[in-house]
Parts: C-alpha cells; sequence; structure tokens
C-alpha cells in the first residue's frame, strides 16, 4: 500500500502534483486495477515490446519457407488427389486475415518441382525456426526472471528449441484446420457441431501453448504456474482469429494502394500483434504469482513491489551463481540513519 501519508510535511501540495499521487493511491487500493497497472509496468520494464518484435520477425522470415515444405510434402502425400490437396491449402492459408488468399496464390504457383525446392525450404525453414524458439526461450526466460546462469545452455537450448518446433509447427497447423471445420460446421451439423469443434480447438490450443511454455522456460519455474499463461493465451489466440482478423481485413480495405506492401505489414502486424498479446498474458501470470502489485505509477515512494521487481529484474541478468546481488532504497532527506550492521555492496 501507498505511504504517501508518511512524507514529511512541507507545505500544501500543488493541484497538479496532488492529482497524479490520488489517481496511484486509487490504483493501489483497487486490486483489479493494481494488478493491471502492475502488468503494464513490468511489461514496460521488460522492454516486453522489443522481444515480441523479434519473435514476430523471425515468424515473418520462417512462413513462407514453412509453406514451401508443407506445400511440397502436400504434392508428394496427395499427389493424386488434386481437389483433397486444394482443400486443405485452402483450409489452412486462408484462414491467414488480410493475405489468405496472397499466399495461397504465391506458394501453390510458385513450385513446379518438389526435389529442389523440398531441400531449400527445410533449410530455411529450420533456421528460421530456430530464430523464433531462441526468441521464445528469451522472451519468457525474461518475463519470469530467470537468471543468466539458470537458463538452458548449448546442446540443451538447443534441444529445447527443436521441442519447440516440433510441437509448436504441427499443432498450429492442427488448430488452424480446426477453425476452419468450425466455418464450415455450421452447414453441417448445426450450431452444436461448430460449438464442438471450436471448444476442441480451444483445448488443444491450450495444451499446446503449455508444451510450448514448459519448452521454452527454465525448469526452475514449475509446470503449474504454467498453467494460466497457457489457458489465457489460447483464448487469446481464439479471439484474435474472430476479431483480429476483422480488424486487419478493415485496415487493408481501406488501404488498399499499399498493395503488395500492405500485405507484409499486414503480416507483420500480425504477428507482432499475436506475440505482443502473448507475452501479456504471461506478465499477468508472473504478477500474480510473484505478488507485484500494487506498484507505484508516480514515485516517489516506492511500494514494497517496487523493490521487489527491481530486485528480480536485476537478478534476471546474474551470470554467475556465486555473485550476489542485492537492491536497496536510496536514502531520502529527513530518512533515520541506518543502524549498524555488515556492510554489503549494492
Amino acid at each position: 500500500m501507498s505511504d504517501r501519508a508518511n512524507r514529511p510535511a512541507g507545505g500544501r501540495q500543488p493541484r497538479v502534483t496532488a492529482l497524479p499521487d490520488r489517481a496511484d493511491e486509487y490504483q493501489q487500493r483497487h486490486r483489479a486495477l493494481a494488478v493491471a497497472v502492475a502488468t503494464w509496468k513490468k511489461f514496460g520494464d521488460d522492454q516486453a515490446g522489443n522481444l515480441a518484435a523479434l519473435i514476430a520477425y523471425f515468424a515473418f522470415a520462417s512462413i513462407f519457407p514453412l509453406l514451401l515444405v508443407a506445400v511440397t510434402i502436400l504434392d508428394l502425400v496427395v499427389r493424386n488427389n488434386a481437389s483433397l490437396r486444394d482443400q486443405l491449402l485452402t483450409s489452412t492459408l486462408g484462414k491467414y486475415p488480410v493475405i489468405g488468399p496472397q499466399l495461397q496464390e504465391s506458394v501453390t504457383h510458385g513450385l513446379s518441382r518438389t526435389g529442389v525446392a523440398l531441400v531449400i525450404g527445410l533449410v530455411l525453414t529450420l533456421y528460421a525456426a530456430l530464430g523464433v524458439a531462441r526468441s521464445m526461450q528469451n522472451a519468457l526466460n525474461t518475463v519470469w526472471g530467470v537468471p543468466q546462469f539458470r537458463r538452458s545452455r548449448f546442446p540443451w537450448s538447443i534441444l529445447r528449441s527443436l521441442g519447440l518446433i516440433a510441437v509448436v509447427g504441427p499443432g498450429q497447423i492442427a488448430t488452424i484446420s480446426l477453425s476452419s471445420v468450425a466455418g464450415g460446421a455450421g452447414h453441417l451439423t448445426g450450431t452444436s457441431g461448430r460449438g464442438a469443434v471450436i471448444a476442441a480447438s480451444l483445448v488443444l490450443n491450450v495444451g499446446l501453448f503449455w508444451l510450448g511454455f514448459r519448452l521454452a522456460t527454465a525448469v526452475e519455474v514449475p509446470g503449474r504456474d504454467l498453467r494460466l499463461s497457457a489457458i489465457l493465451a489460447a483464448v487469446a489466440w481464439q479471439l484474435l482469429q474472430l476479431l483480429g482478423g476483422y480488424f486487419l481485413a478493415h485496415q487493408a480495405a481501406t488501404n488498399s494502394a499499399y498493395g503488395v506492401f500492405g500485405v507484409v505489414l499486414g503480416l507483420l502486424a500480425w504477428f507482432y500483434l499475436q506475440a505482443q498479446i502473448t507475452l501479456y498474458v504471461v506478465e499477468l501470470n508472473v504478477v500474480r504469482l510473484r505478488k507485484l502489485w500494487p506498484r507505484s505509477i508516480a514515485p516517489p515512494p516506492l511500494s514494497d513491489a517496487d523493490m521487489h521487481s527491481y530486485q528480480m529484474y536485476a537478478e534476471s541478468s546474474q551470470r554467475r551463481p556465486e555473485v550476489e546481488i542485492e537492491v536497496r532504497r536510496r536514502p531520502e532527506p529527513g530518512d533515520p540513519p541506518p543502524g549498524p550492521g555488515p556492510s554489503r555492496a549494492t
């Protein structure tokens, strides 16, 4: 709770100064608002926007090689059933908002042979996908405040990245396919059938996020602590396909003059939005579990949650286990002198 009442009397505060203090005290007294403010502050303190941008960049770099491999494999598996191949491509690529038709045209007309294309696609996909996996590990460990020396190193980091690729890649294709089935299930089995398919897709997404978070986060974070993040991320991704697609489609319709640049920007924006929302729900879970609220939005003074957060930020950069890091408040004018005790470097 705020200790602004303990400030030394120094005359009446100006109205401009008093208003932020009153707003700060109000948010600290209300749990829901305090948790939201703490999540927003921690997102900024972690520079999670930059972490999300890095994930989005590698995701953008990997999407076309990944689709190249997918189409090539489809050519090999369903070579004798062209209608099934086209249906699978339509259901998978068409779920990307704004750029679905362009992706279909670029990928389906960009292949004439499978041998060299498959090899090139596999190499490029693996390279870019490893970048996504490494970025996810760095982002999640940063959000959870895992010290550097406790994070996975070579070769375990590569094995975790390969596990993420093996889980998230096929899993996302499966959930996208289920979502596409849900779009047409109403014509076959009514609203109940469509709801069942959406529920199945949501459950599969929760499992994928839970397993993905487990692979990307250091073992010192218990698996049960990742559960809420997985549930919230799965719900957010489900809503993104419903609401985000409409929003991006509207933006593309009003800015159609951008042409191919609009497609590229739309795809980057889509990946960045997904990454940001995913990191936001993880930040919310960390704030809830670590009791990192209420935070002060107009310090001084700093709350106990502020000091706990700064301690965690400092420890996350710790590279050697024998190094001890401690964060202390800087004495303010009028504070009593510190009592006797052993001195420690800070």
